[in-house]
């Protein structure tokens, strides 16, 4: 986990490379064909690319996106109307029966299917209009980092093509480098904190929210605790009341619009006495995190799940665990 989550910024770079002439010519064919909407369909850490799509989809480009549950059609093979969506599955393995089926179905009704996937030859692939490679590499331990890192990339570049956005298209040449300060930033304070921790809330919004779930699951996974993601908004209708004294909380936020409140809901958890720790840009003193500032807000989350990993991967060591190998897990989950 530890070697292949410092692997992103090379990863990253050379997606970006590889893929700009397919990704530019879709951008192309998606700005004269808008889509009606957005389908994502992904399990995992991919469905946390996915909750980032969501919002930089609609933020960005004013489309409505929304994420499909796989079992309505690979169960209970429930038909939908998806003629003129453009549908995006997102899987490092390309190979689960639901996603797989999930695809089939959404070009039988009509959509345009994207695939972002790390296996170029996959069953999903092969489904596929266009393909997306997330060019990560052989990815061996069962917690997914680079790959998801990638899945991130993927979607950004997609959407500094569409959208046209030149300072957007100008940040991601120096998002390999500011990966690498990621990943050399001091979090041994999340990790020195979170030891002896049971229970954790990981908070984030809008462009934040995504890495959030992926920070619970991570947690959940690689370290034996117990984390569950909240909106920052979310969290005041009822989870707030677990917070207490000493209760962990860590909290993700980016310079947008979403800043001071992500920040407010920070300082209510200090008040109470909880144990707060937050990673936003270019912010220091107690219980912060560093985090890298000046590029623009959508990336903030891909560097911040970066420094992440890093934490994280020691955080399980000291806790005890292997990271590479959790318990009870495979690699590939297969589900139908």
């Amino acid at each position: 986990m530890y070697r292949e989550a410092h692997e992103a910024a090379d990863v990253v770079a050379r997606q970006f490379a590889a893929n700009d002439s397919v990704v530019t010519a879709l951008a192309e064919s998606l700005r004269a064909q808008p889509p009606r909407f957005i389908v994502t369909c992904a399990r995992g850490s991919s469905d946390h690319a996915a909750a980032y799509a969501k919002y930089v989809f609609e933020t960005q480009l004013g489309i409505v996106t929304a994420s499909v549950s796989p079992s309505v059609t690979s169960v209970y093979a429930a038909p939908q109307q998806w003629e003129g969506a453009l549908f995006i599955a997102i899987s490092q393995s390309g190979k689960s029966p639901d996603l797989v089926r999930n695809a089939q179905a959404a070009k039988l009704a009509g959509a345009r299917v994207v695939a972002m996937v790390n296996v170029e030859d996959s069953p999903l692939a092969a489904i596929a209009d266009t393909v997306i490679p997330l060019h990560a590499g052989p990815e061996r331990s069962v917690a997914a980092t680079k790959s998801y890192i990638a899945a991130l990339a993927a979607v950004l570049h997609l959407c500094a093509r569409w959208h046209g956005d030149r300072a957007l298209v100008d940040s991601l040449h120096a998002l390999p480098d500011a990966l690498r300060a990621g990943w050399d930033a001091d979090w041994s304070a999340l990790s020195d904190g979170l030891v002896d921790a049971h229970n954790l809330f990981v908070v984030g919004r809008g462009f934040g929210f995504g890495i959030a779930l992926e920070a619970a699951l991570k947690f959940k996974e690689t370290c034996g605790l117990h984390a569950e993601a909240f909106s920052a908004a979310e969290v005041k209708h009822g989870p707030m009341a677990l917070v207490g004294p000493h209760f962990p909380v860590l909290c993700f936020a980016q310079d947008d619009d979403t800043l001071a409140s992500t920040l407010a809901v920070a300082d209510e958890f200090r008040k109470r006495g909880a144990q707060v720790f937050v990673a936003a840009p270019g912010m220091q003193g107690a219980g912060m995190l560093p985090v890298l500032a000046g590029l623009p807000a959508l990336c903030t989350p891909l560097l911040i799940i970066q420094s992440f990993y890093r934490a994280a991967s020691e955080l399980a060591l000291r806790r005890g665990f292997n990271p590479d190998v959790p318990p009870h897990l495979n690699k590939v989950t297969e589900t139908v």
